[in-house]
């Protein structure tokens, strides 16, 4: 599309251009352009070489083109026609500027640019006076695009007896030739996978400021994409997102500035090997990838423990605490924990095998995906009610069509446990804990063992709380010991179930419309219709059993056939839904707008299934002291709310190496953007407004 959107402007600028003065000088001018060829002395000796240079005036509001122009334009070219024994190299770029343009994003030059070469003379060449002649074609935008082009020649002689001493236009050459892009002051790696574009720099030089990558090629990263940078022990890495579809190279060239305050360093490289479908890493040595995987299995596995605290995962967990206490310290318990870790393991093993599985079929999704479809979350909201109402006393399932279920609900014996594991993992997925998002970003970008390795840390970490209960007896002697008051505690656990609910009929709210929201509901009353006809019946038998049985199944039935009404809405995001005033949607252009304008922004990657969202959202972002500093520092709040499927917001998402949230950023001034921790507290987030 962009490649099109370059070409139709090519045209239109043909159609309205009028012819630029071609004849044999210097100089050429245009209405928009001043070219002028330049040279570095007007002798040259056999054997030498020396700079030359096509200097561009351009007018103000005019711009024109580096190497790669990025999503629109042309790049200057100079085709010289030399005299046999005379050569001159290809053209040396100056260091570009990123050029916004509507939702364009270009590369090129304003002002005053010269564009080098290196000029040699053969050593058996004549001696005697020469013309350098050369024509350069340009293309000069503004609102629209011209097409300008000169023919240049400039007398001069080879003489191994001519002066050296400099000119003005030699001082000009030198000058432009001093900004030239150095060379990499350590090794550059890169690789692409999926939809990713990653460089590791191993640079020893202590470098900091904003980082900048310019590709050589033109169709192969996203020009608009936000670049994130990572501190690597030995330099940094910086992902960007690539185009759809593109063009798989073997080598990979390119700039990389660094700019602090007003000094830029630019450092170019060539022809590095591009490792495709393959980890970031991969170039990187095996023992400091080894020791990445190390990190990530670690935090995966922390994190996972953090989860057992976060209250979406609570209340689960108290209800299999409460049948350890029953149990006492006997060997059932060693028994239970292992099948509820059996529980936990196998559904995240479920879980990574449909993520990749859709990852493979170019789905871009990330962590919690599941929860982003209202028809999932309606049944977890189901499984969790009939879970209170059995708390509660309503029911005991004990035998006949749904006894498979009994020792669920009551979280006894091997088969409730492994259950209690499966529930517990699948309200554990919308949940962030700290430490999981750099595991899970890290496995994501890995091959699928490495993805399964990690997931399964995760998993481990979730359990591990439960294991040392089962099997060190210090931690199971520190339970309290059974007795009456476990019935109440078991039906005061019923109140977090309905509080679960209630949470999740919301998330649907979000997700769909009025009527998915009255199928939901309905579904609910099915629900509970269906627990009250099973408890009511349980101590019934022949004829008046099977009948309540049979309606308990068409209840059932009927509920998840209502789970299937509430769907996405394709009329309304669901980020427009919220009620606060200090922020807008995101959206990649207006984010564009943004950053092309110089103004501060605040990324708040949300969704209203994520519990840790909403608990900074309350605590930190939606407090009049937060609103008022971003108001006073003039910062932009763009919210990106997830909560349904969004894929410029996962491209935004996994441009940072993130694949879940919550993820807030704060983009300076600059441009340059600063990942916040997940879990927000007032002071922290006020002293990073103020270091904008």
């Amino acid at each position: 599309m962009k490649k099109a959107i370059t070409f139709i402007m090519l045209l239109s600028a043909i159609a309205l251009s009028q012819p630029a003065a071609v004849s044999a000088q210097s100089v050429v001018t245009t209405d928009r352009v001043t070219a002028t060829l330049l040279t570095e002395r007007p002798s040259i000796a056999p054997g030498e070489t020396i700079w030359v240079g096509l200097k561009l005036e351009i007018a103000e509001g005019w711009h024109t083109y580096w190497r790669n122009p990025g999503d629109s334009g042309l790049a200057t070219i100079i085709d010289w026609n030399l005299v046999p024994g005379i050569a001159a190299g290809p053209i040396r770029w100056p260091v570009p500027k990123r050029q916004p343009y509507d939702t364009l994003m270009n590369f090129g030059y304003s002002g005053e640019v010269t564009l080098l070469a290196r000029l040699s003379v053969a050593e058996d060449s004549p001696i005697g006076n020469v013309m350098l002649s050369a024509r350069s074609t340009w293309l000069v935008c503004a609102e629209i695009c011209i097409p300008e082009d000169g023919a240049f020649s400039i007398p001069i002689t080879v003489d191994p007896t001519a002066p050296r001493a400099s000119t003005l236009d030699g001082s000009h050459l030198m000058m432009v030739a001093s900004t030239l892009p150095e060379a990499p002051p350590g090794l550059v790696s890169a690789s692409m996978t999926q939809g990713m574009l990653s460089l590791n720099a191993e640079w020893t030089d202590t470098l900091s400021g904003e980082i900048t990558f310019y590709p050589y090629a033109t169709y192969l990263m996203d020009n608009t994409a936000p670049q994130s940078i990572t501190p690597t022990a030995n330099g940094f890495r910086l992902t960007v997102a690539t185009v759809p579809d593109p063009d798989q190279l073997e080598t990979l060239g390119g700039l990389i500035t660094i700019n602090s305050g007003d000094t830029q360093r630019a450092f170019a490289f060539e022809n590095v090997p591009m490792t495709l479908g393959e980890a970031s890493q991969d170039n990187i040595s095996e023992t400091e990838s080894d020791m990445s995987l190390i990190t990530a299995l670690l935090f995966a596995f922390l994190g996972g423990m953090l989860l057992n605290l976060m209250p979406c995962v609570l209340p689960v967990l108290s209800i299999k605490a409460l049948a350890i206490v029953k149990h006492g310290n006997d060997g059932s318990a060693r028994r239970d924990t292992l099948a509820y870790t059996a529980g936990v393991m196998v559904s995240f093993g479920i879980l990574v095998a449909v993520l990749l599985a859709l990852k493979a079929g170019g789905d871009r999704i990330g962590w919690g995906f599941q929860l982003q479809s209202p028809g999932f979350v309606t049944i977890l909201a189901y499984i969790m009610l009939a879970v209170g109402l059995s708390l509660s006393g309503v029911f005991n399932i004990g035998s006949g069509l749904m006894g498979v279920g009994s020792n669920w609900i009551k979280s006894d014996g091997p088969i409730g446990s492994f259950l209690t594991g499966v529930l517990a993992a699948v309200v554990a997925t919308p949940c962030t804990a700290p430490l999981m998002a750099p595991a899970i970003g890290y496995a994501l970008t890995q091959p699928p063992l490495v993805v399964i390795a990690v997931f399964e840390g995760l998993a481990l970490g979730l359990a591990a709380p439960f294991l040392l209960i089962g099997f060190i007896p210090a931690f199971a002697r520190a339970l309290p010991k059974p007795g009456a008051w476990m019935e109440t505690f078991k039906q005061v656990l019923a109140f977090p179930m309905y509080g679960a609910v209630a949470w999740l009929v919301w998330v649907v709210a979000q997700q769909t419309d009025a009527m998915g929201l009255a199928a939901t509901l309905a579904g609910l009353i099915l629900i509970a219709f269906t627990t009250w006809l099973l408890g009511r019946d349980a101590p019934s038998e022949g004829k008046g059993r099977l009948i309540g049985t049979g309606f308990a199944t068409a209840a059932t039935i009927g509920a998840f056939i209502l789970s299937s009404v509430p769907q996405p809405p394709t009329f309304e995001p669901a980020q427009e839904k919220s009620g606060y005033s200090n922020w807008q949607p995101y959206s990649p252009k207006r984010f564009k707008e943004l950053r092309a304008s110089g103004t501060p922004i605040f990324m708040n990657f949300t969704a209203a299934w994520c519990i840790t969202c909403m608990v900074n959202e309350k605590v930190v972002l939606s407090t009049a002291e937060v609103k008022v500093a971003m108001k006073n520092k003039g910062v932009a709040y763009l919210k990106a709310d997830w909560t349904n499927r969004d894929p410029a917001i996962t491209d935004a998402l996994e441009s940072f190496g993130r694949y879940g949230v919550p993820l807030y950023v704060l983009y300076n001034t600059s441009g340059q953007p600063k990942v916040q921790p997940q879990i927000l507290t007032p002071g922290a987030f006020l002293e990073a407004l103020e270091k904008l």
